[in-house]
């Protein structure tokens, strides 16, 4: 599980694939049965092992209060992955959405404008939905084009607040084929400001101006295509 955090992405690895991380991944490592974590250890890139729920609970106790958090993405070790997921749920609201990265026949994908920073389709399901139904719903009220749904590519899941609500948002991506764009235009009301399709050299250029969570769907959909 990867959930974007203010846009950084902070990892749950359980201790069963602790052996394919590199310590030259990361800038900082930290023993939290050794060590009390405070902010000014989590410089940087930072593997935190032996975390438990205490760690856990201290961690976003940190992020809540602390101003200027200065590391880039923390990588947590853990024994019991499912309990600590769980755990990081329950401090949130979760949202369910889906989206579509989706492919024109020349292999171009569909990015929109929204916000000031290039995003994919997506949103929130509805009541009684399949996330496969949302992904569709939402890229035809959002691009009004016709698609045709593929195979899933990944969940992100990234937090942001709401009303004084703190949010988790879980988006289920799945690739699509678009059959008809003849009319194609961005719904306005939801602030998408353009759509454009774009070759991959356009598109890393356009993931300068994105999210964290954006990328990383390009980075999942790129492991697909090898095989990963």
């Amino acid at each position: 599980m990867v959930i974007f955090i203010d846009d950084k992405p902070v990892r749950i690895i359980s201790k069963k694939k602790f052996h394919n991380l590199h310590g030259s991944d990361f800038d900082t490592i930290l023993d939290a049965r050794l060590e009390q974590l405070n902010e000014k250890k989590f410089k940087g890139h930072v593997i935190v092992l032996n975390t438990s729920a205490a760690t856990i609970e201290k961690f976003f106790r940190l992020i809540a209060n602390v101003k200027d958090f200065e590391y880039q993405s923390v990588t947590f070790v853990v024994d019991d992955k499912e309990a600590i997921e769980e755990q990081i749920k329950s401090y949130y609201r979760v949202v369910k959405a889906a989206g579509g990265v989706v492919f024109n026949h020349e292999n171009q994908i569909l990015m929109m404008h929204r916000l000031g920073k290039w995003d994919l389709p997506k949103g929130k399901r509805d009541d009684n939905e399949k996330s496969k139904e949302t992904a569709v719903r939402e890229v035809a009220e959002e691009c009004n084009i016709g698609v045709v749904l593929g195979e899933k590519v990944c969940t992100t899941w990234h937090t942001y607040a709401m009303n004084g609500s703190k949010i988790l948002k879980r988006t289920k991506w799945y690739r699509m084929n678009c059959i008809d764009d003849s009319e194609m235009r961005p719904q306005l009301e939801e602030d998408i400001d353009e759509l454009q399709w774009m070759d991959e050299k356009q598109i890393q250029k356009a993931l300068i101006n994105s999210y964290s969570s954006i990328r990383y769907v390009f980075d999942e959909l790129k492991r697909q295509e090898k095989g990963y």
